[in-house]
């Protein structure tokens, strides 16, 4: 039976698999053309497997080239010298095996070259793919380079500039007739001498998340085999709350078709997905913790973040930016419609607000009233008073007053996100609810989305801006609401001014209940008497 795969690269046999048959055709068709081909994208997102995909067509379906597939992955610390020394063995043992595969025995002037060529430079390296290109003149060198990332420091630069010199020279027959790279960093990051460019003729090749139809076409395989239907909604809530990414996909769908013990005679519903979400949300897969650590690599990442989630500026996708090309990288951030910043999921935005939150902001026991502990704002019949709630949250800020500027490691101008977003997660984790974040469908706007007992609440978070920002935000969220088929929400400002205004408004937007905070932060500790 097969399984969804999360370890390594997936393959038809074991695991369920995208197809991704327009970009492997758009691939293989550049491959024929000869280019020089990069893919560079954040780790788990499939380009080992789309290139093994790529090169089991060439060997099986275009026996007139030869794909040879290389892995730098230990190479990392190598010296110049071990580098070309185990990239010839490497070479060799592909040729070889690509021959045994194909049931053919190699020329003797190939079986000579495989015996008594040896790599130790890039200069070597230039000459040995011309002279295999000679002696394989009726086939056409393919080599796929996994891993990239890893080559040598001290050997990156010569070695693309013999890849560059590979390419232009364009000998009859072509010693290598196309490359394909494959990496995290792109060949800028690599390359440490940024007055040169050694590969400026590479042509780079774009793997998009899983669009909705894939996710479709993915779980579509699991139903087939085993039976198990999954709601529509279900599909259509893992692929926005995973953005597609397809760790996190694959992932998803593990937990639920493995882990749950749900019977598979039994649809898998919303109440289902929330359970799953929160089961991802609270573990430390590889995926959420390259998150962690990419994000905390560099002290500047957390306000960054911060400002393109809550501000109504935004910040622009400028690849210029080091930051913002670093966070791009490893794809925590993507480039909006609108030319701006925006966390790749909800997922990721989720995450990104637990890493900085701290641990123990210092006023937990100030939640709620004395003697009391949330549990009055569950009604007889077990839903949420979603307006007591976040009454007694307006009630708090005002309780605990200047010492909310005592939190630690929280900036001040995102104070009031930080401390709703940890009071409404300890509160919905004490009644055993499930709650997750949407992306922000406009700058300086956050959802948040609380599911309990089979019921949906639906927060919007802003800081203030102007009156115009306020009304406006009104309007979106009853939008928001419609799109959500949810009848009543809540929306929750941040005030900042020196001159605060408070307000708790109810009122009625297309039939939609709406229930409005602005909420006044403390800008500073009161002076002490003398």
């Amino acid at each position: 039976m097969r399984r969804f795969g999360t370890q390594g690269p997936v393959n038809p046999e074991q695991h369920y698999v995208v197809a991704r048959t327009e970009e492997l055709t758009e691939f293989i068709k550049r491959v024929k053309e000869g280019r020089y081909i990069v893919i560079f994208a954040p780790r788990q997102t499939g380009k080992t497997t789309f290139f093994y995909a790529a090169m089991d067509i060439l060997a099986s379906e275009e026996l007139t080239y030869l794909p040879i597939h290389l892995d730098f992955e230990a190479y990392k610390n190598l010296t110049p010298s071990d580098f070309y020394s185990n990239l010839t063995e490497d070479i060799r043992e592909e040729i070889e095996n690509i021959y045994h595969k194909r049931g053919e025995a190699p020329s003797d002037a190939l079986r000579d070259f495989l015996e008594y060529t040896t790599l130790t430079d890039n200069v070597s390296m230039l000459r040995g793919f011309q002279a295999l290109g000679k002696i394989l003149e009726n086939q056409r060198v393919v080599v796929f380079i996994d891993e990239f990332d890893n080559i040598p420091q001290t050997a990156a630069a010569d070695f693309l500039y013999a890849l560059r010199r590979i390419y232009i020279s364009r000998t009859i027959p072509p010693s290598l007739h196309s490359l394909g790279i494959v990496g995290v960093k792109s060949i800028e990051q690599l390359n440490a001498d940024r007055s040169a460019s050694p590969f400026n003729i590479h042509d780079d090749f774009a793997l998009p998340n899983f669009t909705l139809a894939q996710v479709q076409e993915l779980l579509g395989q699991y139903t087939d085999e085993i039976g198990q239907v999954f709601a529509p909604e279900v599909i259509e809530s893992i692929h926005k709350q995973t953005g597609g990414q397809p760790f996190l996909v694959n992932r998803f769908a593990q937990i639920l078709t493995e882990e749950m013990d749900i019977p598979k005679t039994e649809t898998l519903t919303m109440t289902h997905f929330s359970d799953a979400l929160t089961q991802l949300l609270d573990e430390n897969n590889t995926n959420l913790t390259h998150l962690t650590t990419n994000i905390r690599r560099n002290p500047r990442a957390e306000n960054l973040l911060m400002q393109i989630m809550l501000h109504d500026e935004g910040v622009h996708f400028n690849l210029r930016n080091e930051l913002i090309n670093e966070l791009a990288t490893y794809g925590i951030l993507a480039r909006g419609a609108d030319r701006m910043c925006k966390i790749a999921n909800p997922i990721y935005l989720y995450c990104i607000l637990q890493t900085f939150k701290p641990i123990v902001n210092g006023l937990e026991r100030d939640y709620f009233p004395e003697n009391t502990d949330g549990s009055q704002y569950l009604t007889s019949t077990g839903q949420l008073q979603m307006e007591g709630i976040l009454d007694n949250f307006r009630d708090f800020i005002a309780r605990a007053g200047f010492r909310i500027l005592q939190v630690p490691e929280t900036p001040q101008e995102f104070i009031g996100q930080h401390l709703l977003f940890a009071y409404l997660d300890q509160f919905v984790t004490s009644v055993n609810g499930a709650m997750y974040m949407e992306v922000p469908t406009g700058r300086g706007r956050m959802d948040l989305i609380i599911l309990h007992n089979q019921k949906k609440y639906i927060i919007e978070t802003k800081i203030w801006r102007s009156d115009l920002s306020y009304a406006q935000g009104k309007q979106q969220l009853a939008a928001y609401l419609s799109t959500e088929d949810v009848t009543e929400g809540y929306y929750v400002v941040f005030d900042h001014r020196e001159v605060p205004e408070a307000r708790a408004e109810t009122e009625f937007i297309d039939r939609l209940t709406i229930r409005s905070y602005v909420i006044p932060v403390v800008q500073e500790r009161p002076s002490r008497k003398i």
